[in-house]
């Protein structure tokens, strides 16, 4: 057996014991229990038009949830109490929302179909995976297209559009369209 092999069993053998505690304290994962139950015994099976109904239960769990908003029955939202959404914004369906930093959804900012919005990662420097978290903003009037990937730490600018199954790793500039892995300019948004 050469050293680098017995090396790399002895580093094998103590990440296998190694016990890595939870890194968020007891109340919130009470809190994210609690969140379980309601989110899969009263907002899920909510009927798709009962937006005042899940804005209320999110506003219950501690999000800042402006009357306007729509969230459909289908998203999943990781902790209602990082979450943010102002008038006319809007989670479609089966929009994944983990949401360990803040998530903010701006002014009239629609997030579609399947997009996932990730405010967390962990740093792969380290062993032991520690989660690092960075929130996730979403300006005024932007649009993220389905099925595209936000990353932790992200700001979309106002007006901006994310295309549908895009990759977005980085701030993206206001009034602007980008789309690609990663997500890259194309041109301005120019309203008609």
């Amino acid at each position: 057996m050469t050293d680098q092999n017995l090396h790399f069993e002895r580093a094998q053998a103590n990440l296998s014991i190694k016990v890595i505690p939870s890194s968020f304290p007891f109340w919130q994962r009470l809190k994210r229990a609690l969140w379980s139950v309601v989110y899969v015994t009263l907002f899920r099976p909510s009927p798709k038009s009962c937006h005042f109904w899940r804005r209320w239960l999110l506003r219950t769990m501690g999000g800042q949830i402006d009357k306007g908003a729509n969230i459909h029955p289908s998203v999943k939202i990781w902790a209602p109490w990082n979450l943010i959404m102002q008038r006319l914004s809007c989670l479609a369906p089966h929009v994944d929302c983990y949401n360990v930093a803040s998530i903010e959804l701006g002014e009239g900012a629609t997030v579609s179909q399947y997009s996932y919005l990730c405010a967390a990662t962990h740093d792969y420097s380290n062993l032991d995976l520690p989660l690092i978290a960075a929130p996730i903003s979403i300006g005024k009037h932007a649009w993220v297209c389905a099925d595209a990937f936000v990353g932790p730490g992200v700001h979309v600018g106002e007006g901006a559009v994310v295309g549908a199954r895009s990759s977005v790793y980085k701030h993206v500039d206001p009034w602007v369209v980008v789309a690609g892995n990663p997500a890259r300019f194309l041109k301005k948004r120019t309203l008609r």
